[in-house]
This record gives C-alpha cells, structure tokens and sequence, in this order.
C-alpha cells in the first residue's frame, strides 16, 4: 500500500471537521429567532426594574464565602477518587483524609474566627 493512502483518512477528519462546523453555524444563523436586544428586555419573572446595572460589582462579603465553597468544592473532588483506592492503600489512605479535613476544618474554624460569615 502506497504511504499516502494511509494518510488520506487522518487529512480527510480536518476537512469534514470544517465543513460540518461551517454547516453548523449557517443552519444556526437560519434557523435562530430574531429577538430584540438585550438591554430592551425586561426581567421574566422579576416583574421589577433592575436596581443596579447587570455589570455592577459584587459586594465584598461575597469573596470570604465564595473561597469556603470552593475549598469545599475542592474537597469533594478529591473525596472522590480517595473512595476508589482506599481499600487496596489502607489505614494510611484514612489517616490522610482525616488530615485533609482537619485542616479544611481548620480553615472554616479561621475563617468564622474572623467574621467571613457574618453578613453585617
């Protein structure tokens, strides 16, 4: 078989790639509703006018709770693969979750210490 016969297959993916993706935004561009603008629209079920405007900056208080969640976050996503493997690993695998939370646990203690969760 010739070299480039081989290679016909992985050059044609690109190309049918493009096309398909090019198909794709022209049926989108059809078929998409015409809608007015964003700034025209009011609030489905608000039912009032904003009072601020929708790229007004957020309040600090909300930063200290955002970062507790995501620690939080953080730890359920390694939470996971540790209930995976801690049968084959061991007493050792539990030892070291139980450090990962207690500094977690560490740090929501610090962070109620110093009023991140207080809203006044």
């Amino acid at each position: 078989m010739d070299s480039t016969s081989d290679w016909q297959p992985v050059l044609l993916l690109p190309v049918i790639t493009a096309v398909g993706v090019v198909l794709l935004y022209g049926a989108g561009s059809v078929l998409r509703p015409v809608r007015e603008p964003l700034v025209a629209v009011m609030p489905f079920s608000g039912g009032l006018a904003p009072a601020e405007h929708p790229v007004s900056r957020f309040h600090v208080r909300w930063y200290p709770v955002t970062l507790v969640f995501l620690a939080f976050d953080m730890e359920m996503l390694f939470m996971y693969p540790w209930t995976r493997v801690v049968k084959e690993i061991g007493v050792s695998a539990v030892v070291e979750m139980f450090l990962f939370l207690g500094i977690l646990t560490a740090a929501v203690v610090y962070a109620w210490r110093e009023g991140a969760f207080r809203w006044t």
